[in-house]
């Protein structure tokens, strides 16, 4: 990864702002270092950006993260503007309507909570011309598409799609981010409890993208029984996401 890939990424989004006729950057900001990363490289640009922190029932952790990534955007960036959201009621009042159908499911309503943030982050995106810039990494999006469809995945652009969370981290270093926020477990913060992304995948970001490079190599290399488990984890996920990595279906009216 070339030390300037920061500036190259901050100069290819502002094109593409300046190109549209558009006026900001919209984006969440969960206390994770993808969110942190892509919104600081929005920043650079010297666009307006509006970064959102949207607590839905959020782990006090999580929220404090990302306020102080807010701050600290806030202090470095005069072109920033924050919002705080706290979304728990509008989930909750949503939430309580599922009582009336039969079937109750955590994880429709963990997917409900992305999916209201990205109606409020297109919300806002409307109201002041802008985009709203994804934060998934090449091993969420096109790897194990651990990601929520039309929830996180809603999104206008993705500036570090085609970076590993190996390489997201070594770009966060050297855009200054905080610590505390570079050391965190990755977490998607959509469940009652803390669980990591680590602990649902079965799996670390490390070890993923070992599978991804080991699977686009077609490499016939004798592996160990946990790479072989890695690499069932890693084709489990994928395969049963695939859905979200590729176009809808569309019946061809030949």
């Amino acid at each position: 990864m070339k030390s300037d890939l920061g500036s190259a990424i901050a100069v290819w989004l502002k094109e593409y702002i300046e190109n549209n006729n558009l006026e900001c950057f919209v984006i969440g900001v969960s206390g994770g270092v993808d969110s942190a990363v892509v919104s600081t490289l929005c920043a650079r640009t010297g666009i307006p950006t509006i970064v959102l922190n949207l607590p839905i029932n959020s782990k006090q952790e999580n929220t404090k993260l990302s306020n102080d990534h807010c701050i600290w955007l806030k202090n470095n960036f005069p072109n920033v503007k924050v919002f705080y959201m706290e979304l728990s009621n509008v989930f909750e009042t949503f939430d309580s309507l599922m009582d009336l159908t039969d079937n109750r499911s955590n994880l429709a309503s963990a997917n409900s909570k992305s999916r209201l943030r990205m109606m409020t982050l297109y919300h806002i995106a409307t109201a002041h011309s802008g985009i709203v810039v994804g934060t998934g990494n090449k091993v969420e999006d096109f790897g194990v598409g651990f990601y929520t469809k039309y929830g996180d995945g809603g999104v206008d652009i993705s500036p570090i799609a085609d970076l590993t969370k190996t390489q997201v981290r070594a770009l966060g270093t050297e855009l200054q981010i905080l610590p505390s926020i570079l050391s965190a477990p990755p977490t998607d913060g959509l469940w009652e409890d803390s669980r990591t992304d680590e602990e649902q995948i079965g799996a670390s970001y490390e070890e993923l993208e070992w599978a991804m490079q080991y699977l686009e190599e077609n490499s016939n290399k004798e592996l160990t029984d946990r790479q072989q488990q890695v690499i069932n984890i890693y084709m489990g996920f994928h395969n049963k996401n695939k859905h979200k990595m590729i176009p809808i279906p569309i019946y061809q009216n030949l």
